[in-house]
Parts: C-alpha cells; structure tokens; sequence
C-alpha cells in the first residue's frame, strides 16, 4: 500500500495549477449516456474516481477514449443499463447514471451504494423525483430498479439540499416530455456546470445555480464539447496550505468566483488574498489566526473544506470552533490529528481547536477524501517526519498532490 513520507518546516513558495473539478467531471461523464453522439470533455481531472466511472459507463457498453486531460464518451448503443456494486461500492457518485439510463433508454438498475466512511447519503430523494416524474421504482437485491417509457414533467420539492439528487434528476429531465421544476435544488458550481454542458448538448435548462431549477424536456439531446471548471476544493486546500506554511501560493487555473466563502475565511485568519481572472494569490508572515466555521451548503461554507481549516486551526493563534451539519461522522481525521500534537475537543457536532506553536511528525491514518490531504497539510508543519497511509482515498480526488506540492517546495515523496 502507498504512502506519503512528509518532512515538515518546508515554507511553500510559487505557482501551482488547479485541475478540473472530480464533483464537477463525474456527473457530466454520466451525461454522456443522453446522447448517440461524441461528448468531448477537456480539463478532465486525473483521479482514481474518473477512472472508475470510466469503468462503470465502458462496462454498460460505452466507448470510452482518453488522452491527457481530454476525455472522448460515446454512448450509441450499451450492452447493458445495469451498474454493478463491484464498482457501485467504491465510488457513491456511480448513482448519478440512473437518471440518465432511465431517461434515454427507459429502464435502470443500479446498486445501492451501500456504506459511506463519513456518514448515511440515502438516494431516497433521487427515488423520490424520479417517481414523481413517473418511474416505477423498486428495490431488488440491493438494487434500485427503474423503468419507465418515458418520464414526465413534474414538480419536484425534495426534503433537504442534495447534490448528486439534484444532478440525477437535472440529467432525467432533459429528455422528460414536458417541464420539470426542481424545488430545494443544489446550488453548488458543479451543478450549474453540469447545467451548462446539459445545455451545450441541447437541453433546455433555467435557474441552475439558484433553488429553483426549470427544465423543459426535450426529444433527444446531441454531442458537444465542454470544458470542465476548475476544482474549488483543490484550490481551496493549496491557499490553506499557503497560510499554515506562512507561504506565497498562487493557484493558476483557479475559479475565484465560486471560492467566495473560503477566501474570506482565509482573510479573517490573516492572510493576504489576490485574485485576478483566473488565479488567486495567498501570502502571509506570520501565524494565521483561527478561524471558525460552520458548513453548510453553498453558498454557504463547505463541509469539503471542513478538515482542511481544522488542520490550520491546530497551529493557529487562539480557539476556534468547527461545526459540521452536513456530514455525521465527517470528524473522523480528529484522532490523527491529536497523533501529531493537535489540542481538539469534540462536543457533539462541534470541535473546538486550540492552536498550537508546533505540532510533531506522528504516523497518521487517512480515513476520507478531505481527511487525507487535512493530514498531509498538517505533516507539511510537524516538526520532523510524518508518515501518512492509506492515501488511496486522496488519490481520489487530488491529482499527483505530492508533485505539485514538492514543486512548491514541501520535502514530500510517495513510498511503497
């Protein structure tokens, strides 16, 4: 198994580009099941969860092509709309081809994802917007079964704030027969790029971005090409690292307009912030400040972001308090953490975090996504040497990390 050998006391200096967005790219992957025609998508980014959903759609029948950050999808035909838990399982995002397969090829079966490390992310909302527009649904041996000749416009309320539920019935109301209106939509930038390439393949999509989402179906959608935004997490987690390294970062390929939150939290914590078009600068001398956050969804603060601000806050002048309210089990990184010399307190949602002068090198477990790189962060100001393993989960969501971070001049190597 992989690892990361991090030596800390390494300042961060310099240039490093974003990649595309994973939460953006995987939905607009499962798009490509619309459509007869090529879908051609650049800034791809290269991450293990792109290579199981391009698994996933080459498994259903799919040509699948790629070439650097370029990625060629056609669906003509597909040897079967069945997608199977053995990829379902390592990757929960695989739900979003449901609505698509329904939507084209007027039937469905798809695994339930089963467990998630941070916490329950039941698709009974998908289920429930899919039926409202006319689906038959059951649930078969641990599989959501969907049929339907062809799905109808309807009026959609789900009962709480979800991305994937609102990308799944965005994507199954395009070839719906009539209008559909999402209500208590998803506002996050992934899901109004999804929009925009759903509309550059001749879908009919209003208010992406806002609650309430209007599409009027259409009979078929053709080929396009789209270029995948840039990955605000990643951005976000390189300006974090700036300022607990008291570094001078900037991000290139960046999107400043979706990072509003994050940059004024990186403000508050004393950092100087420049943003042009498409780059953001981070600097500082001194130890940032902490800060507190609360996460919620966008425009809100995001529980993405969480463990990373909670890895700054551990070497920060003063106490701050995180609260999540996303995720129940999204604290997980706390134990690994303390391992390394961190003074935090769990009360309930809420973790109160006392910043420390120095942290010290420990051996760390990765348990998440975004609990991966708060790990790798924090090795990056531990005095001596930190191993961190299981970085499998961070290869699922940040391209070659340890690359771009040594360039920036961290002492950081991937080891066997």
């Amino acid at each position: 198994m992989q690892k990361l050998k991090v030596t800390g006391g390494a300042r961060l200096v310099g240039e490093v580009r974003a990649s595309g967005a994973k939460n953006a790219a995987l939905p607009i992957l499962a798009a490509s099941l619309l459509t007869a025609d090529d879908l051609i998508l650049d800034n791809v980014p290269l991450l293990s969860d792109i290579r199981t959903m391009g698994s996933l759609l080459q498994g259903l029948g799919m040509r699948v092509e790629r070439d650097g950050e370029t990625m060629v999808l056609n669906a003509k035909s597909l040897l079967t709309t069945e997608a199977p838990y053995d990829l379902v399982k390592t990757m929960r995002a695989s739900i979003v081809t449901l609505g698509p397969m329904l939507a084209r090829f007027g039937e469905a079966r798809v695994s339930l994802p089963g467990g998630c490390a941070i916490g329950a992310r039941p698709v009974d909302q998908h289920i429930k917007g899919l039926q409202a527009m006319g689906a038959e649904i059951t649930i078969e041996h641990g599989y959501v079964v969907a049929k339907a000749k062809r799905l109808k416009g309807a009026r959609v309320v789900t009962d709480m704030v979800t991305v994937t539920g609102t990308e799944n019935l965005l994507m199954a109301a395009t070839l719906a027969e009539g209008t559909t209106i999402l209500e208590n939509a998803a506002r996050e930038p992934e899901v109004v790029d999804l929009a925009n390439c759903l509309n550059a393949m001749g879908a009919k999509i209003r208010g992406a971005g806002t609650p309430v989402i209007e599409i009027e179906g259409v009979d078929a959608l053709h080929g396009a090409r789209h270029h995948v935004l840039p990955d605000r997490i990643e951005t976000g987690s390189f300006l974090v690292a700036a300022l607990m390294t008291q570094g001078d970062v900037t991000v290139t390929n960046a999107d400043p307009g979706s990072q509003d939150i994050v940059l004024d939290k990186l403000r508050e914590a004393g950092g100087k912030i420049e943003v042009g078009e498409d780059w953001i600068r981070a600097s500082i001398d001194h130890r940032p400040k902490a800060v507190s956050v609360r996460t919620v969804p966008h425009p809100g603060f995001p529980t993405d972001m969480q463990a990373q601000f909670m890895a700054m806050d551990c070497i920060a002048e003063g106490t701050a308090r995180i609260t999540e309210t996303i995720f129940e089990n999204r604290f997980m990184h706390v134990p690994e953490l303390q391992r390394l010399g961190a003074d935090i307190a769990i009360d309930g949602h809420t973790a109160v975090v006392t910043g420390v002068k120095e942290l010290s090198g420990a051996t760390v477990m990765a348990t998440d996504l975004r609990a991966s790189a708060s790990l790798v962060m924090a090795a990056l100001v531990a005095n001596g040497e930190s191993i961190v393993d299981r970085i499998y989960h961070l290869d699922r969501g940040y391209d070659h990390m340890e690359k771009k971070l040594a360039a920036l001049g961290a002492q950081i190597e991937r080891i066997s």
